[in-house]
């Protein structure tokens, strides 16, 4: 009998022990995904391959997907946000910048403060949704829509207040 090197060590049976049966099998795996993806591009039919980016979009999304913040509006037209700083405080990587200041309105029983500046750096975020989940208020939530984010210039992926209040697709 052979000795153990651990004292856990299990025996291999004998068709662990013939491996390359194993490695056939997973070439076996690639060779087939292979051959399907080869006869749909044939074909012409839709698969796994490419999806042309500017002329097409990827509509199979999952539904818990994070792409584009959003601020929502109340009836009078104001945003929801209350200025709490709540998601500036907790975004790990630094890329929401509130200024708040006082509601022109003083009936407003909403609030008393509202943002006058809520910038938001897609550049450094990462889509974490803290922002989101801690929002009191749930002023900001995150779309489907990553339309626009995709970019080359730096500067079009900073969205001031005016550009998170519009969107080009409803939550």
């Amino acid at each position: 009998m052979k000795r153990k090197e651990y004292w856990n060590q299990k025996e291999m049976s004998y068709w662990e022990k013939l491996y390359y049966l194993e490695i056939a099998r997973g070439l076996w795996v690639t060779f087939s995904v292979f051959i399907k993806n080869l006869y749909k591009w044939c074909t012409g039919k839709k698969g796994a391959l490419t999806v042309y980016y500017p002329e097409e979009r990827r509509s199979d999304y999952a539904s818990n997907f994070r792409g584009k913040h959003k601020l929502t509006i109340l009836e009078n037209g104001r945003p929801k946000c209350i200025a709490c700083k709540m998601c500036e405080n907790i975004c790990p990587s630094k890329s929401i910048k509130i200024v708040a200041g006082k509601s022109p309105d003083e009936k407003d029983s909403y609030s008393l403060k509202i943002p006058l500046s809520f910038d938001l750096d897609y550049a450094s975020c990462i889509f974490c949704g803290h922002c989101v989940e801690i929002c009191p208020k749930d002023a900001i939530i995150m779309t489907n829509d990553v339309s626009e984010l995709p970019t080359y210039a730096r500067e079009k992926l900073l969205y001031s207040l005016s550009d998170l209040l519009e969107s080009k697709k409803d939550a």
